[in-house]
Protein backbone atom coordinates (compact mmCIF):
# COMPACT_ATOMS: atom_id res chain seq x y z
CA UNK A 1 0.00 0.00 0.00
CA UNK A 2 2.57 2.49 -1.07
CA UNK A 3 4.51 2.28 2.13
CA UNK A 4 1.56 3.17 4.41
CA UNK A 5 0.85 0.70 7.12
CA UNK A 6 -2.58 -0.32 8.23
CA UNK A 7 -1.90 1.29 11.61
CA UNK A 8 -1.14 4.62 9.96
CA UNK A 9 -4.34 4.38 7.91
CA UNK A 10 -6.37 3.80 11.04
CA UNK A 11 -4.72 6.80 12.69
CA UNK A 12 -5.34 8.92 9.57
CA UNK A 13 -8.96 7.92 9.54
CA UNK A 14 -9.21 8.66 13.21
CA UNK A 15 -7.75 12.13 12.60
CA UNK A 16 -10.24 12.72 9.79
CA UNK A 17 -13.04 11.54 12.00
CA UNK A 18 -11.78 13.72 14.82
CA UNK A 19 -11.58 16.74 12.53
CA UNK A 20 -15.06 16.00 11.18
CA UNK A 21 -16.36 15.57 14.70
CA UNK A 22 -14.81 18.87 15.79
CA UNK A 23 -16.23 20.66 12.75
CA UNK A 24 -19.70 19.35 13.58
CA UNK A 25 -19.34 20.46 17.21
CA UNK A 26 -18.15 23.93 16.16
CA UNK A 27 -21.05 24.22 13.73
CA UNK A 28 -23.55 23.21 16.44
CA UNK A 29 -22.04 25.69 18.89
CA UNK A 30 -22.08 28.42 16.24
CA UNK A 31 -25.70 27.63 15.33
CA UNK A 32 -26.81 27.70 18.95
CA UNK A 33 -24.85 30.92 19.49
CA UNK A 34 -26.50 32.56 16.50
CA UNK A 35 -29.89 31.44 17.65
CA UNK A 36 -29.34 32.85 21.13
CA UNK A 37 -27.80 35.99 19.68
CA UNK A 38 -30.80 36.44 17.43
CA UNK A 39 -33.08 35.86 20.38
CA UNK A 40 -31.19 38.40 22.44
CA UNK A 41 -31.32 40.86 19.59
CA UNK A 42 -35.02 40.33 19.32
CA UNK A 43 -35.39 40.84 23.05
CA UNK A 44 -33.23 43.95 22.85
CA UNK A 45 -35.38 45.23 19.97
CA UNK A 46 -38.53 44.49 21.96
CA UNK A 47 -37.05 46.31 24.96
CA UNK A 48 -36.15 49.23 22.69
CA UNK A 49 -39.74 49.34 21.38
CA UNK A 50 -41.12 49.26 24.90
CA UNK A 51 -38.69 51.96 26.02
CA UNK A 52 -39.53 54.03 22.94
CA UNK A 53 -43.26 53.64 23.60
CA UNK A 54 -42.76 54.69 27.22
CA UNK A 55 -40.55 57.57 26.11
CA UNK A 56 -43.19 58.67 23.61
CA UNK A 57 -45.87 58.62 26.28
CA UNK A 58 -43.61 60.59 28.62
CA UNK A 59 -42.82 63.12 25.88
CA UNK A 60 -46.50 63.60 25.10
CA UNK A 61 -47.34 63.98 28.79
CA UNK A 62 -44.50 66.45 29.34
CA UNK A 63 -45.56 68.37 26.25
CA UNK A 64 -49.12 68.64 27.53
CA UNK A 65 -47.87 69.64 30.98
CA UNK A 66 -45.62 72.27 29.42
CA UNK A 67 -48.50 73.66 27.36
CA UNK A 68 -50.55 74.00 30.52
CA UNK A 69 -47.59 75.57 32.34
CA UNK A 70 -46.78 77.73 29.35
CA UNK A 71 -50.15 79.34 29.13
CA UNK A 72 -49.77 82.94 28.15
CA UNK A 73 -48.81 85.35 30.87
CA UNK A 74 -51.19 88.20 30.18
CA UNK A 75 -51.56 91.37 32.16
CA UNK A 76 -54.25 94.00 32.07
CA UNK A 77 -53.71 97.70 32.72
CA UNK A 78 -56.82 99.70 33.58
CA UNK A 79 -57.37 103.40 34.14
CA UNK A 80 -60.40 105.68 33.65
CA UNK A 81 -62.42 102.98 31.90
CA UNK A 82 -59.59 102.14 29.51
CA UNK A 83 -58.24 98.61 29.33
CA UNK A 84 -55.00 97.55 27.69
CA UNK A 85 -53.86 93.91 27.59
CA UNK A 86 -50.27 92.76 27.14
CA UNK A 87 -48.92 89.27 26.53
CA UNK A 88 -45.68 88.84 28.44
CA UNK A 89 -42.73 86.88 27.11
CA UNK A 90 -41.18 83.94 28.99
CA UNK A 91 -38.30 85.94 30.46
CA UNK A 92 -37.34 86.12 34.15
CA UNK A 93 -38.11 89.86 34.17
CA UNK A 94 -41.61 89.32 32.75
CA UNK A 95 -42.31 86.57 35.28
CA UNK A 96 -40.96 88.80 38.04
CA UNK A 97 -43.44 91.54 37.09
CA UNK A 98 -46.28 89.04 36.72
CA UNK A 99 -45.64 87.63 40.20
CA UNK A 100 -45.88 91.11 41.76
CA UNK A 101 -49.42 91.65 40.50
CA UNK A 102 -51.89 93.03 41.27
CA UNK A 103 -50.52 96.49 41.90
CA UNK A 104 -51.51 100.10 41.44
CA UNK A 105 -49.12 102.80 40.35
CA UNK A 106 -49.02 106.32 39.05
CA UNK A 107 -48.34 106.39 35.30
CA UNK A 108 -46.18 109.23 34.01
CA UNK A 109 -45.45 110.69 30.59
CA UNK A 110 -41.87 110.36 29.49
CA UNK A 111 -40.71 111.78 26.17
CA UNK A 112 -43.22 111.80 23.33
CA UNK A 113 -43.57 108.06 22.80
CA UNK A 114 -43.78 106.32 26.16
CA UNK A 115 -45.50 106.06 29.52
CA UNK A 116 -43.70 104.81 32.60
CA UNK A 117 -44.58 103.43 36.01
CA UNK A 118 -42.60 101.86 38.84
CA UNK A 119 -43.22 98.30 40.08
CA UNK A 120 -43.08 97.57 43.80
CA UNK A 121 -39.80 95.64 43.44
CA UNK A 122 -36.97 95.58 40.91
CA UNK A 123 -37.26 92.86 38.26
CA UNK A 124 -34.85 89.96 37.71
CA UNK A 125 -33.17 90.69 34.37
CA UNK A 126 -30.85 87.70 33.86
CA UNK A 127 -31.57 85.92 30.56
CA UNK A 128 -34.09 88.61 29.57
CA UNK A 129 -33.80 89.81 25.96
CA UNK A 130 -32.94 93.42 25.24
CA UNK A 131 -35.85 95.36 23.77
CA UNK A 132 -36.16 96.69 20.25
CA UNK A 133 -39.07 98.88 21.22
CA UNK A 134 -41.86 99.90 18.91
CA UNK A 135 -45.43 101.02 19.53
CA UNK A 136 -47.05 98.42 21.80
CA UNK A 137 -43.84 97.15 23.42
CA UNK A 138 -43.81 96.68 27.19
CA UNK A 139 -40.27 96.97 28.56
CA UNK A 140 -38.24 97.36 31.74
CA UNK A 141 -35.54 100.02 32.02
CA UNK A 142 -33.23 98.48 34.62
CA UNK A 143 -31.09 101.57 35.40
CA UNK A 144 -34.16 103.43 36.71
CA UNK A 145 -36.26 100.40 37.67
CA UNK A 146 -39.31 101.53 35.67
CA UNK A 147 -41.75 99.77 33.37
CA UNK A 148 -42.03 101.47 29.99
CA UNK A 149 -45.14 101.31 27.82
CA UNK A 150 -44.30 102.48 24.31
CA UNK A 151 -46.95 104.09 22.10
CA UNK A 152 -44.43 105.16 19.46
CA UNK A 153 -41.36 103.59 17.93
CA UNK A 154 -38.16 103.84 19.92
CA UNK A 155 -35.51 101.23 19.05
CA UNK A 156 -33.08 99.97 21.67
CA UNK A 157 -31.09 101.28 24.62
CA UNK A 158 -28.61 99.81 27.04
CA UNK A 159 -30.49 98.38 30.02
CA UNK A 160 -33.88 98.28 28.24
CA UNK A 161 -35.35 94.77 28.46
CA UNK A 162 -38.37 93.42 26.61
CA UNK A 163 -41.28 92.17 28.73
CA UNK A 164 -44.01 91.70 26.13
CA UNK A 165 -46.32 93.15 23.50
CA UNK A 166 -49.77 94.70 23.49
CA UNK A 167 -52.57 92.37 22.33
CA UNK A 168 -55.52 94.73 22.72
CA UNK A 169 -56.13 98.38 23.46
CA UNK A 170 -52.81 99.61 22.07
CA UNK A 171 -54.37 102.81 20.74
CA UNK A 172 -55.27 103.78 24.34
CA UNK A 173 -51.68 103.78 25.66
CA UNK A 174 -51.02 107.43 24.73
CA UNK A 175 -54.05 108.59 26.73
CA UNK A 176 -53.17 106.76 29.98
CA UNK A 177 -52.83 109.09 32.94
CA UNK A 178 -53.06 109.13 36.72
CA UNK A 179 -53.42 105.99 38.80
CA UNK A 180 -53.44 102.69 36.92
CA UNK A 181 -54.27 99.19 38.08
CA UNK A 182 -52.08 96.38 36.76
CA UNK A 183 -53.25 92.79 37.24
CA UNK A 184 -52.84 89.27 35.94
CA UNK A 185 -55.31 88.56 33.18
Amino acid sequence: MNGVSLYQMKNTISCKELILFLLIVVQIIFSVGCYNGGFNQKSYAQEENIATAESSEEIIKKSLDNKENQRSLNIRIQADGKTIVFELNDSPAAKSLYNQLPMTSDVENYSDNEKIFYPDKKLAISDTPLAKAKAGTLAYYAPWGDIVIFYGDFGSASGLYELGEVVSGGAKIASLSGMIKIEQY
